[in-house]
């Protein structure tokens, strides 16, 4: 993160990392990625989505602090406007909250819990927003989630405060970024070989050899191919 200092105030240069369902990362890139192209436009942010067929994505919002915040707006009220829709089918009659989850440096969540949870409980009070930091850090990083719900007013205001808190207490050390990893297809084993099964195809899988008895094969769910 880059501070400059102009006359109107704190001028920052900022990348924020959110983790998302694949659900949520269409609702984003929207039909032929018209959705996102308009994010990017009206924002002015950059805002990139990792590849893979993962459950997970991460995108990634960098841009100046004005144009992360109009981002960060868009972004919570087209998830509003999914609920709302997704509502007008069902019987429910409370609407729950918007919900984003930040990755952030787990060398940073101490300032931004505070001594004693001071800052999360200040951040929670003067947005109405609800904040909560993981307790362990995300697999195979230095990153813990951060995940806040609320209005999209709230969340606007409470990602505000965050980026302040980070600004103030940059990273320790070195942060190894969390990477999701792709889902996993199941694997069989016939004959001493592995499958992996892919729609209705069993590919051989090279990175398992294993001998499995013959009662397990004649229980397996999947039929012998």
């Amino acid at each position: 993160m880059e501070a400059k200092v102009s006359e109107g105030g704190l001028n920052v240069t900022l990348t924020i990392r959110l983790l998302m369902h694949g659900k949520e990362v269409g609702s984003i890139i929207g039909k032929k990625g018209e959705t996102v192209k308009k994010m990017r436009e009206e924002s002015g942010a950059r805002i990139n989505i990792s590849e893979g067929n993962c459950p997970e994505r991460i995108v990634t919002i960098t841009g100046p602090t004005d144009a992360i915040f109009k981002a960060f707006a868009m972004i919570a009220y087209k998830f509003e406007e999914d609920i709302i829709n997704s509502m007008s089918n069902s019987t429910a009659t409370s609407k729950p909250p918007v919900t984003l989850r930040l990755v952030v440096p787990a060398s940073q969540c101490g300032s931004l819990i505070g001594k004693g949870g001071s800052k999360i409980k200040e951040i929670r009070e003067s947005t109405g927003a609800q904040v909560q930091v993981a307790g362990d850090m995300l697999p195979n990083s230095t990153e813990r989630a951060v995940t806040i719900s609320g209005t999209p007013d709230a969340i606007i205001q409470c990602v505000k405060q965050i980026c302040v808190v980070m600004l103030e207490s940059p990273p320790k050390g070195a942060t190894i970024p969390y990477r999701p990893k792709p889902a996993s297809a199941p694997v069989i084993f016939a004959g001493g070989q592995a499958y992996s099964i892919q729609g209705q195809y069993a590919i051989p899988h090279p990175d398992v050899w294993m001998p499995v008895p013959r009662q397990v094969l004649m229980n397996s769910p999947y039929p012998m191919i």
